[in-house]
Formats: C-alpha cells, sequence, structure tokens
C-alpha cells in the first residue's frame, strides 16, 4: 500500500508540475532588452455630440366625425379625453372649421389636441358646466366668452 501511495503521490507532483510549467510558458513574456515600449494607441475621438432633437409639441390626433356625433361625446370617447367636458379643447382646438359647437358634421376631419396646460382643461370643464343648454343657431356668447378668455 506504501507503494501506492508513493507512486500516487508521484503522478500527482508530475501532473501539478506539468501544469504549473504550461501556464507559466503561455504567460506573457517581458521584452528582453531594454528598448522603449511603443507608445498606446491614440484614443479614438468622441463621437460628436447629437444635438438633442427639439422638443416639439405631440402630434395632434385626427376624428373622423360620423353621423350622430356631437362635441360631448366624442371628447367622452376613450380615445380622445374620456371626460364628455373637455369638449370645449376640440370646440377651440377646431374653430377654424367649427363655428357652432352645437353643430358639426359627418366627414369633419376634428384635431385632437394633447398638449394642453392642466389649467386649460379645468378651464374648458368650468365652461361645459356653466355653459347651458345646447341650441342650434348663433354661437353662444359663453361660447364667445371662453374662446376669447382661454389661454
Amino acid at each position: 500500500m506504501k507503494e501506492f501511495n508513493g507512486v500516487y503521490k508521484a503522478i500527482s507532483a508530475g501532473i501539478i508540475s506539468a501544469v504549473l510549467l504550461a501556464g507559466c510558458a503561455s504567460a506573457k513574456q517581458a521584452p528582453a532588452t531594454a528598448e522603449a515600449a511603443p507608445a498606446p494607441a491614440p484614443a479614438p475621438a468622441p463621437a460628436p455630440a447629437v444635438a438633442a432633437p427639439e422638443t416639439m409639441a405631440p402630434k395632434d390626433d385626427i376624428h373622423v366625425v360620423v353621423a350622430g356625433e356631437h362635441l360631448w361625446g366624442i371628447s367622452g370617447y376613450s380615445q380622445v379625453y374620456n371626460d364628455p367636458y373637455q369638449w370645449p379643447l376640440i370646440f377651440k382646438h377646431n374653430r377654424d372649421q367649427i363655428e357652432d359647437a352645437d353643430l358639426i358634421y359627418p366627414g369633419q376631419e376634428l384635431k385632437i389636441q394633447r398638449d394642453m396646460t392642466d389649467a386649460q382643461v379645468q378651464q374648458a370643464i368650468q365652461h361645459a358646466k356653466m355653459r347651458g343648454a345646447w341650441s342650434l343657431g348663433p354661437t353662444e356668447a359663453s361660447d364667445l366668452d371662453y374662446l376669447s378668455n382661454s389661454n
């Protein structure tokens, strides 16, 4: 048994020596001469600064009016404002094509504004709650007041 242990130890020592020598042989050797080390490669030039994109207002969405719709209903749609009281926002933003907030037509392409301030939204809701009954005809004085006093 002593012979076996001795052989085992010798083989183990040989394997360990071979591994160490192989590791040492693959190690990078320092240059033997006193030559100057080559200068390190210059650092790559920094990437040119990319100008931050200008803050652009979100693009308006478009809602095409179908028969039977009204501003109250359109502003209540979840994909529009999800609040019917915000109809004055649509009226104001589309004033170029809506003369009377009580009268819109199938096929009209209404712009749905997305970049309002909280103050603008609250002002629109306040107007909607205080406006009074809907009536066809000339634009209501309260709507004209809202348009002239809104932000």
